[in-house]
């Protein structure tokens, strides 16, 4: 599969998450609802990378690749417990669009920060993407 199955597949698992999540959140503190979830994540995706990860891999993996992983993890790990709290006071048709602005937010950062390009019509899609998501957050 090419980099857009893979990314529909992952739009279709993030949009059951919202709703699996906000039923999850009902009743419990939301922190809690998310260590829940981060352990089933950790404990599927380990389990997944040891059965299909080539011998030896892990032990490739570079200090500089340890370091931006990590920070990549605590930044998930705070979006998560940011998501899950908002899903516990929002609706999850309201909240999940604005946690999409993040698509906006890859867009400029990838310019600033990785040096991609940043066209007129990458700006229209991320105006229309953030229009979208105010129209639908805001009922």
């Amino acid at each position: 599969m090419n980099w857009l199955a893979w990314s529909l597949l992952s739009a279709v698992f993030a949009a059951a998450t919202a709703l699996l999540a906000k039923r999850g959140v009902e009743t419990i503190d939301s922190h809690l609802a998310t260590a829940i979830r981060t352990t089933v994540v950790l404990v599927f995706t380990w389990g997944i990378a040891l059965a299909l990860a080539p011998a030896g891999s892990l032990a490739a993996v570079s200090r500089r690749h340890w370091l931006w992983l990590t920070l990549s993890g605590l930044a998930t790990g705070l979006s998560w417990l940011c998501y899950f709290r908002a899903l516990q006071l929002g609706e999850a048709s309201r909240v999940a669009p604005i946690d999409k602005l993040s698509v906006v937010l890859v867009v400029l950062f990838a310019a600033l920060f990785l040096g991609e390009s940043l066209t007129t019509r990458g700006l229209l899609g991320a105006g229309l993407i953030a229009t979208g998501a105010f129209l639908l957050a805001m009922k």
